[in-house]
């Protein structure tokens, strides 16, 4: 019973975070302050720099899918004049059949999609496991670190997975019984008198009923909240247990390629929607939803088509894809590229250091979210990332993106990572207002949000400053950026408090007017 109540106040604890008052939903267009650190995107396009005459600038959205149908974004979603929609016919023969808005890694010839896949570490256990499985330990020399590691790995991974399908299982009970409420009520949202007046068949039903009635009050939440955010805590958990935790599950039978030949191109279909495009089409929007059309919110730039390319799953991105994704993205026109997505451990990670380096060839921008698991980036793992060949060289058009927040005196999220040598700069990304699919927004948190925060500042400036390098633009931002010599508390430390500039090597956090006038003055 102990496990059950402490699952449910963490559940809670995002529900509850959004009965909280949000900040205005273009918070950081305003100019940074105390109070409201913002970024200066109304003053940038007010500026005599802002005004010039501008160049279309294609962003790359490599994620997990976006709705390009949004009411907000189909304006500016990137098409391939090349290819004639669904004819079934590669017309501009780049290897890609139909890819009118982009391109989708992470599916199959037949259009079967990847939804939930494995963490990195998982697969690495897996190829450790079909080393090891059969092995006799007494025949294991001592100094064996792999085979160490292997065994380590073996009871976390296991460890995990029955954790969480323990907490599926003490969850499920309480799906039911809000099931059956919206059922026996006939409505989707009853109110707290509505279910106080409901009659229970038994006394744990009565329970139930009184314990649901608490925990509203208790948060402030609606019906309707909470079931969403059970909803999604009880998905996210079962992807825990069946996809991302489990060794024996394999999304490359849906996807068809030779897994094992990292060099091959041309595999996956071209649906860039997926089959949840949530965090795609947020990122999307920050960069580029269409502005000053009256109709929920306006992206950072004005001059932007939105390339779809799919390849982060529910789980960890594998490196081929986010290859091949880099590739596809250049060789088609992108100038920036945002990636808002991560992970602690790599598979090839040579591959995605060719990709990186021939987008660095073609003058393309590379913007990444830095993780969000308040740790320093200097010390912990964080993949991909801008040092390539074994350190051997280092890609001059990577920019790492840290997460900020409204508040000055805090300014630095408490999920952020960061890092004096590894991460570049801050941008704003808590409290983020975005789209999301079905033409509706969401208030996100994330460095997912701040890569995109970033790139939009890089495509308005690019826009206005095509002849810049992505080297010089890059430059520009982190050069032009805010500097903050104040103390803030440190991510992932509830007490630590450090200087601002230490957390980044800029030490400062983006903003747009700057970026402009210091763009401006580059001959």
């Amino acid at each position: 019973m102990k496990k059950y109540n402490i699952l449910i106040v963490s559940v809670l604890a995002i529900g509850n975070l959004w009965g909280q008052k949000k900040p205005k939903t273009d918070w950081f267009f305003e100019k940074p302050c105390k109070k409201n650190m913002g970024i200066s995107v109304n003053e940038a396009y007010k500026s005599a720099q802002g005004k010039l005459p501008s160049t279309t600038i294609v962003v790359a959205v490599i994620d997990g899918g976006t709705d390009v149908n949004h009411v907000d974004l189909k304006d500016v979603i990137w098409v391939n004049k090349g290819e004639i929609p669904n004819n079934g016919i590669d017309d501009d023969k780049n290897g890609y059949v139909d890819d009118v808005n982009g391109w989708n890694f992470i599916g199959g010839k037949d259009g079967s999609l990847v939804g939930a896949d494995n963490l990195e570490k998982v697969r690495i256990y897996k190829k450790l496991d079909d080393k090891y499985k059969d092995v006799q330990p007494e025949s294991i020399q001592p100094d064996n670190a792999e085979y160490t590691m292997y065994i380590q790995w073996k009871t976390e991974i296991e460890g995990e997975r029955e954790l969480y399908g323990n907490i599926l299982k003490q969850m499920t009970p309480l799906v039911d019984v809000l099931n059956k409420m919206k059922k026996s009520m006939g409505k989707s949202n009853p109110t707290l008198a509505e279910i106080e007046s409901m009659p229970a068949t038994d006394m744990a039903a009565k329970t139930q009923n009184e314990r649901i009635v608490s925990i509203l009050k208790k948060y402030k939440m609606s019906f309707e909240e909470f079931d969403k955010t059970l909803g999604e805590q009880v998905h996210q958990i079962d992807a825990k247990v069946n996809f991302q935790n489990n060794p024996n599950f394999d999304s490359r039978k849906i996807v068809g390629d030779n897994y094992a030949n990292s060099s091959e191109r041309y595999y996956g279909n071209n649906n860039v929607v997926g089959p949840d495009a949530s965090h795609g089409t947020h990122v999307a929007g920050i960069i580029a939803a269409s502005r000053n059309n009256n109709i929920g919110m306006n992206g950072i730039a004005d001059n932007v088509k939105i390339m779809v390319v799919r390849v982060v799953p529910d789980g960890d991105e594998r490196d081929k894809d986010v290859a091949n994704g880099i590739r596809y993205a250049v060789d088609n026109g992108a100038k920036i590229i945002n990636m808002s997505f991560g992970k602690g451990y790599r598979w090839d990670k040579n591959i995605v250091d060719s990709a990186v380096a021939y987008a660095e060839s073609k003058n393309v921008l590379l913007v990444h979210a830095a993780g969000n698991n308040g740790s320093n980036n200097d010390i912990e793992a964080n993949y991909p990332n801008d040092t390539l060949w074994n350190g051997k060289s280092f890609a001059a058009n990577w920019l790492e993106i840290g997460a900020s927040q409204p508040k000055r005196k805090m300014l630095a999220t408490s999920f952020s990572n960061y890092g004096k040598s590894n991460v570049d700069l801050f941008s704003p990304g808590q409290d983020i207002y975005s789209t999301i699919p079905g033409n509706e927004y969401a208030y996100f948190n994330g460095t997912s949000m701040a890569s995109p925060a970033a790139a939009g500042v890089a495509a308005l400036v690019w826009s206005r400053f095509p002849k810049l390098t992505a080297v010089q633009l890059k430059q520009v931002l982190m050069e032009s950026s805010v500097k903050v010599n104040k103390k803030v508390l440190l991510p992932g430390a509830k007490k630590t408090k450090v200087n601002f500039s230490n957390l980044s090597v800029s030490g400062g956090l983006i903003n747009a007017l700057n970026a402009l006038q210091a763009a401006s003055a580059i001959k």
